[in-house]
């Protein structure tokens, strides 16, 4: 389509400002480890011009204007939540959608409080990246919409992290999906992904409401709904298009949580307080440390440390892939000073390459553990074999000193296929008010084998979610097969030479 033609709005009439300095927390020390790289992300300060709309929102009592900004600002630095609110430049989206993502999130504070809980670890970030591009900061407020800020969300299309990334746009956008790391759910990774991604698309359509809609639905979907309403002379803005419901709810949904962040106290909403400074930093890890080892020296839980680290598909970090692990500010230096003290193996488990006579009790065994031990660690399912090729994670032996390769790390693949021949592993979706029993019941398998190919322990199943089941398609090929027709006086037909006469009488 013809760039030119694509509709561009006006901006809103904005001012600049120039922002003080914000104070954040100093840089931790650095302690120097051969096998460490020093922290890498240093705390940022704000000294950029924001842009902020005409109608600029209230710091306290005092109602913020280009003259007295400096003023109230030297008395009264900017919250997160200000800096979120006083960086919104997109218009206004007014609609009977909008209210109802208004009511929908301020009848239940609880969700939000959760959302907004789960931000606290991420927005400070991602606000400094938005305002570093020069983009509208509601585009920081869209893991709300995304994913409730949850880096570990993955939707029932294979959508992955907190910005959702499919696996063929996260590739695109140089998202390492390997065995061991999905840079998906990386926080740093992936927020620099869906920037660049949204980057382009405001680029391409002029219109952050198009780009949003685009990053929804595609840019090609977008762009083919823009031609036909060119072509039947109709207006081209987003609530113009014609669009699948989810696309038509994006930007509402959006424009409602900018609504309640504008000003909670309408909506009966209490947002938690958010320190306007860093609160994480990264160290480059370039040896093997087990996910346990690594929450240990930081003195974090593992569930805090995986909220910050959600990108590790395995309980080891591969130190060949030269990842960053990510640690509140006042634990980075807490985490290098135990890593030096350390006289213990920092990895206990190493990789293990399948051959052609390889099951996995004969691993088990050679490595001097349990099947069912692999199988928790590798995520493998009852009921498959191991195919030729693929590596599974297996317990390190004491007398090994070396890290797993690069070339290893990076082209693992784990890949099983069913036990059973004749079968194929598919995975089916399940309905409202399905339970294991049920769907055991209607795909002719027992109770006990779907628990054992899904890890399932209760009864109850939520509807969308999809589990596998090992389907037997020769049986259905038998059932739906016709029998042939026998040829008689009545329905037969003329042989023509060389014809074969069943062919003809099935014919």
């Amino acid at each position: 389509m013809d760039p030119g033609a694509r509709p561009v709005y006006a901006e809103p009439q904005t001012v600049s400002v120039p922002l003080t300095t914000v104070k954040i927390a100093p840089e931790p020390k650095t302690v120097t480890k051969q096998e460490l790289s020093p922290v890498v992300t240093a705390p940022m300060t704000v000294d950029k011009p924001v842009s902020l709309p005409a109608a600029t929102p209230l710091i306290g009592p005092k109602l913020i204007t280009d003259t007295n900004l400096p003023e109230v600002l030297a008395g009264n630095p900017l919250s997160l939540w200000e800096r979120v609110r006083a960086g919104f430049a997109m218009p206004d989206l007014k609609s009977g959608l909008v209210s109802s993502k208004e009511r929908f999130y301020s009848s239940r504070p609880d969700y939000m409080q959760r959302m907004a809980g789960r931000a606290g670890r991420y927005l400070y970030f991602i606000l400094n990246e938005v305002e570093n591009r020069g983009m509208p900061t509601e585009i920081a407020l869209l893991p709300f919409v995304e994913s409730a800020f949850n880096p570990q969300a993955l939707s029932t299309a294979k959508a992955s992290g907190m910005w959702q990334f499919i696996p063929g746009t996260g590739k695109h956008f140089g998202l390492r999906q390997t065995m061991f790391q999905d840079e998906r759910r990386d926080v740093i990774e992936s927020t620099r992904a869906a920037l660049d991604y949204l980057s382009k698309l405001h680029a391409m359509f002029g219109d952050w409401h198009l780009a949003l809609a685009a990053y929804n639905w595609g840019e090609g979907s977008v762009s083919r709904a823009i031609a036909r309403n060119q072509r039947a002379g109709l207006a081209t803005d987003y609530q113009s298009l014609r669009m699948p419901s989810e696309t038509q709810q994006y930007v509402p949904k959006l424009q409602a949580i900018k609504n309640i962040i504008a000003a909670p106290e309408m909506f009966g909403i209490i947002l938690p307080e958010i320190d306007n400074e860093q609160y994480f930093t990264t160290i480059t890890k370039t040896r093997d440390i087990d996910v346990k080892t690594a929450a240990r020296f930081a003195e974090m839980s593992i569930e805090e440390f995986k909220a910050l680290n959600p990108s590790f598909n395995k309980p080891l970090i591969v130190g060949a892939m030269q990842p960053q692990i990510v640690l509140p500010v006042e634990k980075a230096e807490i985490f290098q000073r135990n890593l030096e003290q350390a006289t213990e193996p920092l990895s206990s488990f190493t990789a293990h390459r399948v051959s052609s006579k390889d099951v996995l009790d004969t691993i088990a065994s050679q490595y001097h553990t349990s099947a069912d031990y692999l199988r928790e660690i590798n995520g493998i399912p009852k009921g498959v074999r191991l195919k030729v090729g693929t590596t599974v994670l297996v317990p390190r032996p004491s007398h090994m000193h070396k890290d797993i390769p690069e070339s290893i790390a990076e082209n693992a693949v784990l890949a099983f296929e069913p036990e059973r021949p004749g079968t194929k592993r598919v995975a089916v979706r399940v309905r409202k008010g399905d339970t294991v029993q049920t769907l055991a019941r209607r795909h002719r398998v027992t109770v006990a084998q779907l628990r054992n190919w899904n890890s399932l322990t209760g009864d109850k199943l939520p509807a969308g979610k999809s589990v596998f089941v090992h389907v037997t398609h020769s049986k259905a090929r038998i059932q739906t097969a016709k029998k042939p027709v026998r040829p008689n006086s009545k329905t037969a037909s003329k042989k023509s030479p060389g014809q074969n006469p069943v062919r003809v009488a099935n014919r």
